[in-house]
């Protein structure tokens, strides 16, 4: 088949390699009808992870079941299905608990595993024309027959999921104020569901002008962080006081004022000043303990420089920590279904799998409004 290959720093490929086969009766074999490439797959394809050549990219994944293995009870071949990133058992004491985003039976070297990510277990990407999914009964989530919504289905693999649970981590509830740093697919995902759970006023800082109209668009104010120090803008129209929630969307690629170098703190230090006193910080954002191109010797080690004293002076709460997508997919499915979600605004391109090349190039170099883009094998 053919799927998207890690060759090196900045390079993919588009190579054919083995199919996907049944290796436990409780897999089934998926036919992806559409693939997405993430935010996250960017870390890798830049070369700042420890990923080795030949990896198969594509941890946001939907399709039709096309093959079901002698164990699985609650699936059969033809059904359409959306796929955590979090490749889950279901069983272990995080996954009873909730914590999908951190099984500890999917992947021996770490609490948590995912479809072609590194370090996240042996579990090939999906970007490619099949894939294997493991303990397929409490991974699949079915979909409604047909091809309908398709651009708002496919997002529950991931980013759909990891904005609202950014309001989670950051307890966004009715009437709040909130201020979401980072205008890519997550922020975005973040400022929606924000204004789904009630949220008053919402922020949305970047420096991109299509993200910060993306942002606009849905009712959200645009905060262009180039222009003036985001902290003070916010301040200015929170009657100096500040948001009641903040949600770091960009992680330790962080980049400074001018966008002319990396300051993997600047955001977690900008949230802690712009929140106001005992209110809360919500971190989505992927914060690594090891990377490779950090702009110091610190911060190669997952070491950052953060305020921590003045987010305990100010009384802060932080929740940090990668989406249990199983929490929140079913209810936002639903969401879809009825009419009360529309979340594929962010979807800006939609091309077939064998462009995924240029794809990965112009989403990397944000050009020609690349802001989340679909891969259709």
């Amino acid at each position: 088949m053919k799927a998207v290959v890690y060759k090196g720093p900045f390079e993919v490929a588009v190579e054919q390699v083995e199919d996907p086969r049944i290796e436990h009766p409780n897999d089934v074999i998926v036919r992806v009808t559409t693939a997405a490439i993430c935010g996250s797959d960017l870390h890798m394809y830049e070369g700042r992870t420890k990923a080795e050549p030949g990896l198969v990219f594509g941890h946001e994944n939907m399709g039709i079941i096309e093959e079901v293995g002698s164990a699985v009870t609650s699936l059969k071949v033809g059904d359409r299905v959306v796929m955590p990133f979090n490749v889950a058992c279901g069983f272990c004491k995080n996954c009873v608990s909730g914590y999908t985003g951190f099984c500890l039976t999917v992947n021996p070297n770490f609490a948590g595993g995912a479809y072609g990510y590194v370090a996240m277990g042996p579990f090939r990407g999906g970007q490619a024309e099949y894939l294997r999914v493991p303990y397929a009964d409490f991974n699949c989530l079915k979909l409604p027959e047909g091809n309908e919504l398709e651009k708002d289905f496919i997002l529950l693999a991931d980013i759909f999921p990891t904005g609202y649970h950014g309001c989670e981590l950051a307890d966004v509830r009715p009437g709040d104020t909130v201020a979401v740093y980072g205008g890519g697919p997550v922020g975005l995902m973040a400022a929606y569901s924000a204004m789904l759970r009630g949220a008053s006023k919402v922020f949305v800082v970047d420096r991109i002008p299509e993200r910060l109209q993306k942002a606009e668009s849905i009712g959200a104010i645009p905060i262009n962080f180039q222009e003036a120090s985001p902290v003070e803008q916010i301040k200015e129209q929170t009657g100096g006081e500040g948001t009641d929630k903040g949600i770091d969307a960009v992680g330790y690629q962080a980049q400074s004022q001018t966008g002319e170098r990396e300051e993997p703190a600047v955001v977690l230090n900008s949230l802690i000043q712009t929140v106001r006193p005992t209110g809360m910080l919500g971190v989505p954002g992927l914060y690594v303990p090891a990377d490779p191109g950090a702009p110091d010797e610190a911060a190669k080690s997952g070491m950052l420089l953060v305020a921590i004293g003045s987010m305990f002076e100010r009384g802060l709460r932080l929740g940090t920590g990668q989406c249990n997508v199983k929490r929140y997919n079913r209810h936002l499915r639903d969401l879809i279904i009825a009419g009360r979600a529309r979340p594929s605004f962010v979807v800006s391109h939609e091309v077939p799998l064998d462009q995924a090349p240029e794809a990965y190039d112009k989403f990397d170099k944000r050009v020609e409004g690349y802001t989340k883009v679909l891969l259709h094998p």
